[in-house]
């Protein structure tokens, strides 16, 4: 029994004269008649009565018919699933981030693909950039979003947006007063940064910014921890600009008035990813990223 068996079959029904079957088939009447007889053969079982006005079910090939359209119906399930999956049309794409993604320009480009591709779910995890690492080389992630510092070898970037560094200070601050601060005199300062036994990157990036006889904290914790620690007056801490669009009770934030006071933002993915939701997405940020001028 073959798939073509199947297909012959429902035509014919549809078609009520093997002739009419065999020209929407476009195949002689003699394959058609030939394939029809043989599927009865092996299932011991006339589907058709014949006659001079053409065919017509028998009582066998109705039973017989719902189970063909069931199964055709199914095949073509899943010809259309594969094609729509395979255009990256509907799918999931498993996203990595470090920081969440609030604020612009990161908020609009995750709106802009959302809009364009609603039947591709979106799924985030936060996590440290050694847990990102981790995830996307066991393909627990699809991509990540990550600063440029933090990439690693093996992974295909492309750049997407630069963001403007702030301070982030308590209200109660003796620098509060101030319109813009400096490297210079965040040097004397209490650094609180996230930080894990396998990872250090943040200390990394302010360490470059401030240099590395900086006080530094740090706290294996969510960038939200750092702020409640920064409002509880324990020191301050780094943030882009996106984040200080979020209000934290306690907080306020500071431009930094420095040439280097920014961070560059990639996406990240390994190359032997083919998934084509994927595929799409990385196409979509990159080309979105270049058209609105983010770097």
């Amino acid at each position: 029994m073959e798939i073509r068996d199947l297909n012959y079959v429902a035509t014919a029904a549809r078609a009520g004269n093997l002739a009419r079957a065999a020209k929407s088939l476009g195949v002689e009447t003699s394959t058609v008649s030939r394939r029809i007889t043989r599927l009865e053969d092996e299932l011991g079982l006339a589907l058709f009565e014949r006659g001079h006005a053409g065919i017509r079910l028998t009582s066998g090939g109705r039973a017989v018919m719902t189970h063909v359209r069931r199964a055709l119906a199914e095949l073509d399930a899943i010809r259309v699933s594969g094609l729509s999956r395979g255009s990256g049309d509907v799918g999931e794409v498993r996203l990595g981030v470090r920081m969440p993604p609030v604020g612009e320009p990161l908020s609009s480009l995750l709106d802009h693909w959302h809009q364009t591709q609603p039947g591709v779910i979106l799924s985030v995890s936060e996590m440290s950039d050694r847990e990102m690492v981790m995830a996307l080389e066991e393909r627990r992630l699809d991509a990540v979003f990550m600063t440029s510092h933090t990439l690693w070898p093996r992974a295909t970037a492309v750049p997407l947006y630069r963001e403007r560094l702030m301070v982030a200070m308590p209200d109660r601050h003796r620098l509060a007063d101030r319109e813009v601060v400096d490297w210079a005199v965040l040097r004397a300062e209490t650094l609180l940064v996230q930080g894990w036994d396998e990872s250090q990157a943040a200390r990394e990036l302010y360490a470059s910014f401030l240099g590395s006889g900086t006080n530094f904290q740090a706290h294996a914790a969510s960038k939200q921890s750092i702020f409640a620690l920064v409002a509880a007056d324990f020191g301050i801490t780094l943030a882009t600009k996106s984040q200080s669009e979020v209000v934290f009770p306690g907080i306020i934030f500071k431009p930094i008035d420095e040439p280097d006071a920014w961070v560059e933002v990639s996406l990240a993915w390994l190359p032997e990813l083919e998934d084509a939701a994927v595929g799409r997405f990385v196409t979509h940020m990159r080309d979105e990223a270049r058209s609105r001028h983010f770097l």
